[in-house]
């Protein structure tokens, strides 16, 4: 890329080490290169490669697909020299579904305290932890979801998912993504995806990190559709960031992890598998900025559905309902008049895990603390505890801002199956449904508000 400055023409830096830089727009197709020259101008797949590389394609959707989704790589060497003879490793507490315990009781409402990180040597493999799994990733439907908790970076260690693509959701530490088409630091209050089939480590920045992941099994996170609410707010395109090119000429005994049909695998090389030195698509890693999140909400009277709240959707085939939405809660002005502002009581078909990334979430102001979760499963009632039903029901309903809190729902159509994991091992919060007890019986047959 080049700009004008002052009547001269200067390169922009490009950048292959730990300063990376990134490239605007969702869904767009890019074009980068970490050697000047190295990627094929006008033709995909020339006789040979400049540098000596390989021209290699990674589809990420049908090739028939409209439109497709697919990068070129441009690599030191094809990714069948990354690959060898397998060998089944267990992983015991990253579960895939279907996933049913049948001593488990999913039926409920649930909430979990903070996971907390040990001192224990984990790695983005090893430190993850299955919390729920819904629908069968052999049919490529449903998702899981799961806390991360690194303790070491990955040295010479290698991973991808042929079986989905990943959501990540940092709520303490920074992590830093090394992939094959290039570099993405993550910290607290941002997101990032990384497709299914992409190889990549995980480092940390400072550390001990902890996070949520959301397994997509389905179809592809996009921007949800804006219907009536038109061109502009909820999250911009333009905020969303790929990765420049940035590779790996690396000789060194190292070993790559491969996640497929819910077994993982692990496969011995000599070299570092992050080799693309020019790529050009749009299939590629990014990450996006909560805190660039612009909410829509009621202006006069009633709360709106937090579908309102949607920042990416990956579809179903059931229109009307999605095989994930990511869904989130964070700061905002709440002016509605003669409106009970929180969440009303509810129940619906779809399954909701929420995850509190720092502060206070204004329907349940006690026990849902950062790092924690909450599981309501599908037509199951949920809503307000008893403190934050009074409140919001007793407010003087001036125009006030909901500050320090920013948490999110990662929901399915499908329900969500405890693990082992989650049922035993995690903090379980045996009381929480004690929260709703309390809620006193206003009705005494007469008119008028209580």
């Amino acid at each position: 890329m080049t700009i004008r400055e002052r009547g001269k023409i200067v390169q922009q830096a490009k950048s292959n080490n730990i300063s990376p830089g990134y490239m605007s727009g969702f869904g767009n197709a890019h074009e980068t290169e970490a050697l000047e020259g190295a990627l094929p101008q006008g033709r995909n797949s020339p006789q040979k490669c400049d540098y000596g590389l390989y021209a290699e394609q990674l589809s990420g959707t049908a090739f028939t697909k409209h439109p497709p989704e697919r990068t070129w790589c441009y690599r030191i060497r094809p990714s069948v020299k990354h690959s060898t003879r397998y060998t089944k490793i267990e992983t015991p507490y990253w579960k895939t579904a279907p996933c049913i315990n049948h001593d488990v009781i999913s039926l409920g409402q649930y909430r979990w305290g903070p996971i907390e990180v040990s001192d224990m040597p984990l790695t983005w493999v090893t430190g993850m932890r299955t919390m729920t799994t819904a629908g069968d990733v052999n049919t490529q439907i449903g998702m899981a979801t799961h806390v991360y908790l690194v303790t070491e970076s990955m040295v010479d260690d290698y991973f991808y998912s042929a079986d989905s693509e990943l959501l990540v959701v940092p709520q303490q530490g920074r992590i830093r993504f090394y992939t094959e088409l290039g570099i993405i630091d993550l910290e607290p209050k941002e997101i990032a995806v990384i497709p299914r089939g992409l190889v990549y480590r995980v480092e940390l920045i400072d550390g001990p990190a902890r996070g949520f992941v959301c397994e997509n099994y389905g179809e592809k996170f996009e921007l949800p559709a804006r219907g009536p609410i038109g061109a502009n707010c909820l999250a911009n395109p333009r905020d969303f960031k790929a990765p420049i090119a940035a590779f790996e000429d690396h000789e060194v005994p190292s070993t790559v992890t491969i996640k497929w049909c819910g077994q993982f695998h692990v496969t011995k090389i000599a070299q570092s598998p992050l080799d693309v030195v020019a790529w050009h698509g749009n299939y590629a890693p990014y990450k996006y900025d909560l805190r660039n999140y612009c909410p829509v909400g009621a202006v006069l009277f009633d709360h709106p559905d937090p579908s309102i709240f949607t920042v990416l959707t990956a579809p179903s085939g059931s229109p009307g309902t999605a095989n994930i939405d990511f869904v989130l809660f964070r700061e905002r002005w709440m002016v509605a008049e003669d409106t009970f502002r929180p969440p009303w009581y509810h129940k619906n078909i779809m399954s909701e895990l929420m995850g509190n990334i720092y502060g206070v979430y204004d329907a349940k102001p006690e026990g849902f603390v950062p790092g924690g979760i909450s599981l309501h499963n599908m037509m199951l009632p949920h809503g307000p505890d008893r403190d934050a039903f009074e409140a919001a029901s007793n407010s003087d309903l001036k125009a006030e801002k909901l500050k320090n809190t920013m948490s999110f729902m990662f929901e399915t159509r499908f329900p969500q199956h405890l693990t082992s994991f989650a049922a035993s091992e995690a903090p379980l919060q045996e009381s929480y449904a004690d929260c709703w007890s309390t809620l006193k019986k206003h009705f005494d047959g007469t008119p008028g508000r209580k």
